[in-house]
C-alpha cells in the first residue's frame, strides 16, 4: 500500500475520487429523500429509480465498447463535466428564487445515476490499466475506503445538511467538488495502452465479452452470483429509505446515520479483505462475504431500530469485502483490452436483475408489502451464496486452461503483427 501511495498516478485519483464522491453522495442522499417524502414519493421513487434501471441496462454494452477503444480519462472528464453544467443550471434556478417540483427532483437523480453507469466501470479499467497486478488487492482495498471515507463523510455531511439547507445550496457544493474532481483528473498523466489492440476492440465490439465467457462457464457463474450483495445494495437504497419512513417512522436524518454507519464497516472491510485475501485467497473471500451479506440482509425485519443501525455495519461488510475480493479476482483473470466489455456483461445482466426486481418491489410497496420485499431479496441471496459455493468447490482449472490457451493465441497473433 507505500508503494501505491508514492505514486502521484493514485494520489490525483484519490483526491479526485473524494471530491466527486462526497458532493454526489450528499446529493444522492438528499434527493432519494425529497421523493419519498414528497406526494405518493414512495411510488414515484420506484418508478423513477426502474426507468433509470432500464436506461442504464441499455446503455451498459455501449459504456462497455467505449471503455475499451476510447481513453478512460476522457470519459471521466466528459462524465463529471456534462453533469456539474446541468447541477449548476438546478442550483442557479434556486439561487433566483425558482421553487423545485418532484420532476426536478426526477431530474437529477437521472443525471446522478447516469454518471455512476459511466464512471464505476471506467474507473475500474483504468485502474487494472495503469497499476500492475501485485497491486491489485491493496489498491481495491485502498479504493473502496476512500469511496466508502467519502460516503461516510457524505452521510455525515447530509445529515446535518437537509434540515438546515436549501437543495439549491447542496446542488451547489456538488458542482464545487466536480469541478475539483475534474482539475485533479486534468493532471493525471495517461496515455491509453494497447493501441494495436485498439483497432481490433472496434472490430469486434461487444461479442468478445460474451465470447471470453462463454468459453469459461464456471467463471461466468461464479462471478455472477458474486455481484448479488451489490444488487442486494441497489435494491435496499429504494427499500431503506421507505422501511425507516413507514416501518420503523423515523426522520431523515436517521437515514443518513445508517448512511454512515454502513461508510463504516465498508471502510473497516476495506482495510480487512486485502489482508483476508492474501491468507484466504480471493475465492474463499468471495464466498464468506457474500454468505455474511445474505445472513444479515435476512435478520434486517426482524430487528428493532437500534439493532437494525448496528447490523448495517456487517451488511457493509459482507457487500465491501465482496466487491474488494471479486474486483481482484477479476483485474486477475480479464485481459485489460477486453475488461470494460466483459464486465459490461455482468453489469447488462445485473440491470436486468434490477429491473425485474424493481418492478416486483414497487408494486408491492405501493400494496404496503414492503416487509415481503425483504423475505424476496434474502431468497435471491441465498440461491447466490449456494452458488458461489458450488462453483468454487467445482474449481476453475479448465477455465484457466482456456485463458492459457487465449493468451499465447494473442500474443502469437501480436508478434506476428
Amino acid at each position: 500500500m507505500t508503494n501505491l501511495f508514492q505514486d502521484s498516478r493514485f494520489r490525483l485519483i484519490i483526491f479526485a475520487n473524494i471530491a466527486a464522491s462526497i458532493g454526489s453522495g450528499i446529493t444522492m442522499i438528499a434527493i432519494p429523500w425529497l421523493l419519498v417524502t414528497s406526494e405518493n414519493g414512495e411510488a414515484v421513487f420506484g418508478y423513477v429509480a426502474l426507468c433509470m434501471t432500464i436506461l442504464s441496462f441499455i446503455l451498459t454494452p455501449f459504456v462497455g465498447h467505449l471503455i475499451d477503444s476510447m481513453s478512460r480519462k476522457r470519459i471521466l472528464l466528459s462524465s463529471q463535466m456534462v453533469s456539474l453544467m446541468i447541477l449548476l443550471i438546478f442550483s442557479v434556478m434556486g439561487l433566483v428564487g425558482a421553487s423545485y417540483e418532484t420532476w426536478h427532483y426526477m431530474i437529477i437523480y437521472m443525471i446522478g445515476s447516469l454518471y455512476y453507469t459511466f464512471f464505476y466501470p471506467t474507473m475500474f479499467a483504468l485502474n487494472q490499466e495503469i497499476f500492475s497486478k501485485e497491486q491489485y488487492n491493496s489498491l481495491n482495498g485502498t479504493m473502496e475506503i476512500q469511496g466508502q471515507l467519502s460516503s461516510m463523510i457524505a452521510g455525515g455531511v447530509a445529515s446535518l445538511l437537509l434540515t438546515k439547507w436549501d437543495l439549491h445550496y447542496i446542488l451547489l457544493m456538488n458542482v464545487c467538488t466536480y469541478a475539483v474532481a475534474i482539475y485533479f483528473y486534468l493532471k493525471l498523466p495517461y496515455k491509453k495502452q494497447n493501441t494495436r489492440v485498439k483497432k481490433r476492440v472496434v472490430k469486434t465490439r461487444g461479442a468478445e465479452g460474451i465470447k471470453y465467457l462463454w468459453k469459461r462457464p464456471v467463471l461466468f457463474i461464479f462471478l455472477l452470483f458474486s455481484t448479488m450483495p451489490f444488487i442486494g445494495v441497489m435494491m435496499t437504497n429504494y427499500l431503506f429509505p421507505v422501511y425507516l419512513k413507514d416501518v420503523l417512522q423515523v426522520s431523515g436524518s436517521i437515514y443518513a446515520l445508517e448512511n454512515m454507519i454502513y461508510a463504516i464497516g465498508a471502510v473497516t472491510a476495506g482495510a480487512m479483505i486485502p489482508i483476508i485475501a492474501k491468507k484466504m485467497g480471493n475465492e474463499k473471500t468471495i464466498i464468506v462475504s457474500v454468505v455474511l451479506y445474505t445472513i444479515v440482509i435476512s435478520l434486517i425485519i426482524h430487528v428493532n431500530l437500534p439493532i437494525y443501525l448496528t447490523i448495517m455495519f456487517f451488511l457493509a461488510i459482507g457487500n465491501s469485502g465482496a466487491r474488494v475480493a471479486r474486483n481482484s479476482f477479476i483485474m486477475e483473470w480479464v485481459p485489460n483490452d477486453i475488461i470494460g466489455r466483459v464486465d459490461s456483461v455482468f453489469r447488462s445482466i445485473g440491470l436486468l436483475l434490477r429491473v425485474f426486481l424493481l418492478a416486483i418491489f414497487t408494486g408491492m410497496v405501493s400494496s404496503g408489502f414492503i416487509l415481503y420485499c425483504f423475505i424476496v431479496l434474502s431468497g435471491v441471496l441465498v440461491i447466490a451464496s449456494i452458488s458461489v459455493s458450488v462453483t468454487w468447490k467445482k474449481g476453475f482449472e479448465t477455465d484457466r486452461k482456456v485463458s492459457k490457451r487465449d493468451n499465447l493465441r494473442v500474443n502469437n497473433r501480436d508478434q506476428l503483427a
